[in-house]
């Protein structure tokens, strides 16, 4: 399958990657995207832990009275309806 890429600032970028390492084109344009996808996928592991220890952190600090709280007066109305 074949693209066609139409901005000149990418062309330039593809032809300086495989002057550098020597490669063609399409291989230095894969090894990139190649990396762009694992980054990605670092940054979203790396966030999901993040997350998962502000979680713990919180989850820490809670006494019961403040979890039974916040399982009943912030979520149901004085009737027991959701808010």
């Amino acid at each position: 399958m074949a693209i066609n890429i139409k901005r000149e600032r990418v062309q330039e970028l593809a032809r300086e990657a495989a002057e550098r390492t020597g490669r063609s084109q399409t291989d230095a344009i894969e090894t990139a995207l190649e990396r762009y996808l694992a980054e990605l996928a670092a940054d979203g592991d790396d966030r999901e832990l993040r997350i998962d220890e502000l979680l713990a952190r919180v989850d820490a600090e809670m006494t019961p009275q403040t979890r039974a709280a916040l399982l009943s007066d912030d979520l149901y109305d004085a009737d027991g309806l959701p808010r």
